[in-house]
């Protein structure tokens, strides 16, 4: 039954992609459709990171001193302004281990 339903899944997104990757294909999708599809990466990106962000122990985890949530904030914060991805990653990640280090010592 899983493999099937991973084969299921597979035929899906191959599908879905080769529809609208072929050139050969008179599929074109419109610009509607495309400025939807534009928020599927941040939609996924973020439904990928929120739980490490916000979950420790099974429990939401809001605390100033959650070294996670400060990097994140970090990383919003640094986009928004320099709007430069690579600048934005580098300063969040270097913010997020200076704070877990001085917050565990180690």
């Amino acid at each position: 039954m899983i493999e099937a339903l991973i084969l299921g899944m597979t035929l899906i997104v191959f599908v879905s992609r080769y529809l609208f990757l072929e050139p050969r294909l008179p599929i074109q999708p419109g610009p509607r459709l495309l400025h939807f599809l534009s928020f599927s990466i941040p939609a996924v990106l973020a439904a990928v990171i929120a739980p490490m962000i916000f979950i420790q122990d099974t429990l939401l985890n809001l605390d100033p001193l959650n070294p996670y949530l400060v990097g994140a904030g970090t990383a919003a914060v640094c986009m928004k302004v320099t709007g430069k991805t690579l600048t934005s990653v580098t300063l969040s990640l270097l913010v997020f281990m200076t704070y877990r280090h001085l917050l565990t010592g180690s």
